[in-house]
């Protein structure tokens, strides 16, 4: 069974791996981790881990669209992982509504091969999900991770509120998020809730749309952020990793 874990943010060396940076005196070509264009440099990580300058400072939801524009990955698991690990993604905040969208519809796009469309549907995830705000779960009972994967769904049936099926898709999916967020309960965890509403997306897209994102019956996902989150549930969370 393959296991996929979660690592601490960095904010000192490599903020992917967290190991040493290392410089040399010449300048080779290197694809940057996040954006995967490719400059010449003289800086990498014992990993050999390289991230440009415009990553480097780049706001969350800055960070988050531009590596799902430039990805070609599928699984949208390892997509979260890989931004998550960006120094600023912090532990909770507002950006994982736009993060769980961003990767839903970057895997949709690149399985579908339609990158320009995928382009167009990433700003307009944007748009829609800064208008969720942080605390959302606990002030208004609708976690922003759920409402992302609603927006997700929006935007791939090209959704109003006048639409029938997409309306009813739509609402649906964001549902069915949402039960599963609540049946573990509180406190809120914007990492772990967002694997749930992923998890519950990637579920429903194999059953509305019959396209496999990953095969998340054989597929762990182990978060390691634990000693970061006052309020972790500890072994009483599913992505746990005493479990």
């Amino acid at each position: 069974m393959q296991k996929k874990g979660l690592v601490n943010e960095h904010r000192q060396n490599c903020m992917l791996c967290g190991s040493e940076l290392l410089y040399s005196q010449n300048y080779k070509e290197q694809e940057c981790v996040y954006c995967h264009n490719k400059f010449r440099t003289n800086v990498v990580c014992k990993n050999g881990h390289y991230v440009c300058d415009k990553c480097h400072s780049a706001s969350a939801t800055d960070v988050i669209e531009e590596y799902c524009k430039s990805t070609d990955k599928t699984n949208p698991i390892e997509m979260a992982n890989e931004i998550m690990k960006h120094h600023r993604i912090n532990m909770h905040g507002p950006e994982h509504h736009y993060l769980v969208p961003a990767v839903l519809i970057s895997s949709f796009y690149n399985l579908k091969e339609e990158r320009d469309i995928k382009n167009e549907k990433l700003k307009i995830a944007r748009e829609r999900a800064k208008k969720v705000p942080g605390g959302f779960c606990g002030f208004y009972g609708s976690c922003g991770a759920a409402v992302g994967t609603g927006i997700f769904i929006s935007i791939i049936t090209e959704s109003t509120p006048l639409s029938k099926k997409g309306w009813g898709l739509a609402n649906e999916m964001t549902g069915r998020a949402l039960i599963s967020i609540g049946k573990l309960g509180g406190p809120r965890c914007c990492k772990r809730d967002s694997f749930i509403a992923i998890k519950e997306a990637v579920i429903f897209v194999e059953e509305h749309f019959n396209l496999n994102m990953y095969d998340y019956k054989n597929y762990d996902i182990i978060c390691t952020f634990s000693n970061m989150n006052k309020q972790c549930l500890g072994k009483d969370c599913l992505f746990n990793t005493a479990n």
